[in-house]
């Protein structure tokens, strides 16, 4: 894609997944052990707050449909308006 990522990152108060730095990018890639929304919930609003794009992800996306997550991240760097904020929390 043209970026770095960095894996498990730490970032503030939290470890994101996947982080491209350079375009305050966190891609998350949630399975059995998100089983609490709010919390999740929190994390992206924190992470919103500090200038980060969150994109999450389940895992039966990630390996059953890789092509459209590969797309959406890689839409994601060029410009993240185009993708949907699940948390409608994007400044733009």
């Amino acid at each position: 894609m043209g970026y770095r990522f960095r894996r498990e990152d730490p970032i503030g108060p939290y470890i994101a997944d996947f982080s491209c730095r350079f375009k305050r990018l966190i891609v998350e890639c949630d399975g059995a052990s998100h089983t609490d929304p709010e919390k999740d919930a929190e994390r992206d609003r924190w992470f919103h707050e500090h200038g980060w794009f969150v994109l999450r992800f389940d895992d039966f996306d990630v390996l059953d449909d890789l092509e459209w997550v590969l797309e959406t991240i890689a839409t994601a760097l060029e410009d993240p308006s185009q993708v949907l904020d699940p948390l409608n929390l994007n400044p733009e």
